[in-house]
């Protein structure tokens, strides 16, 4: 079992940057992908980026590649996703999600265990 909590959301002005942290519990952290995903108002929950167990292949929506990075801190279980030049349509509620394999999906069906996830506002 995994438990996993989201932390840094917030409200920032457009092109702004915010640095979102997921915490996971447990001592089998480095076995599991990570992921982060989000789900506008109104919309679908879709893919953000995903990073494998050792961090070493990384994957990202079409739409946040070069101004996202994901990374990981294996020593102390923790995802990171740095959001830079955030626009308007970045709103949304951002979930991370652990996988119990080593490579990185962009299908949630993929992932086991997910946070209660962190708001994140663009808005001038």
């Amino acid at each position: 079992q995994v438990q996993l909590v989201e932390s840094g959301g917030g409200l920032v002005q457009p092109g702004g940057s915010l640095r979102l942290s997921c915490a996971a519990s447990g001592r089998t952290f480095i076995s599991y992908a990570m992921g982060w995903f989000r789900r506008a108002p109104g919309k679908e929950r879709e893919f953000v980026a995903a990073i494998s167990c050792v961090g070493g292949s990384t994957v990202y929506a079409n739409s946040v590649k070069g101004r996202f990075t994901i990374s990981r801190d294996n020593a102390k279980n923790t995802v990171f996703l740095q959001m830079n030049s955030l626009k308007p349509e970045d709103t949304a509620v951002y979930y991370c999600a652990a996988g119990r394999t080593c490579s990185t999906y962009s299908d949630s069906l993929r992932y086991n265990y997910w946070g209660q996830g962190t708001q994140v506002t663009v808005s001038s």
